[in-house]
């Protein structure tokens, strides 16, 4: 057993350092922060990848097709919105906000 601070599980996992400090914080990775510093177990980094590995197992359908499927245009917007619908609100989003021109501070 060897305990690995954020740099060093980084590099074990294959991910960013701000990524794992987020799952660390949230909970979804084993890790402890005894002070100003995360500390994960080198034993407990690799049960929690194997997990990963299982989940990616079970998703898994008998025919050999996934749960997860990129031709469903609707899979990533929760299903609710139409992709039309999602694209008027993306151009509200970036429309370029313009002010009124000011008023006439002259008198006629």
């Amino acid at each position: 057993m060897r305990t690995l601070d954020l740099t060093e599980a980084a590099d074990f996992l294959r991910l960013h350092p701000e990524t794992l400090r987020r799952l660390a914080a949230c909970g979804d990775i084993p890790s402890a922060k005894p002070g100003k510093h995360w500390v994960f177990i080198d034993e407990d980094l690799a049960n929690w990848l194997r997990a990963r590995y299982a989940e990616q197992a079970r998703a898994v359908e008998p025919r050999g097709k996934t749960r997860c499927s990129t031709a469903d245009p609707t899979a990533g917007t929760g299903g609710s919105a139409s992709p039309h619908q999602t694209a008027k609100k993306y151009d509200a989003l970036l429309e370029r906000k313009t002010r009124k021109p000011p008023r006439s501070t002259k008198r006629n």
